[in-house]
């Protein structure tokens, strides 16, 4: 996991469309991942689903959910190498050229 969205959320949703990974869910809200629904992993604020976070890498130049926050809640909470974000990415995406 790279970001984490913390207890600063406001529940704005604007993360949550510009993620191109989809890992961006609302409070309360089941995720999906490799084709399985999972409980949700916050009921107060939105989060992100870590096994489908890059930081935006092979999309954007930075984190699109940290750029467009307007409470700064999208914060770095595991260190991961480009390498491995981009590994994810195109395990993430197999159809996409990065």
């Amino acid at each position: 996991m790279s970001l984490k969205i913390s207890e600063e959320c406001i529940n704005c949703g604007a993360c949550a469309p510009e993620c191109p990974n989809e890992a961006v869910y609302g409070s309360g809200e089941d995720y999906e991942l490799n084709g399985k629904t999972f409980p949700a992993l916050s009921q107060d604020f939105s989060y992100i689903v870590p096994e489908k976070c890059t930081e935006c890498v092979g999309f954007h130049p930075e984190p699109m959910c940290v750029s467009v926050c307007p409470t700064d809640a999208c914060v770095k909470d595991v260190a991961e190498s480009k390498d491995d974000l981009l590994k994810r990415a195109k395990a993430l995406h197999p159809d996409k050229g990065f």
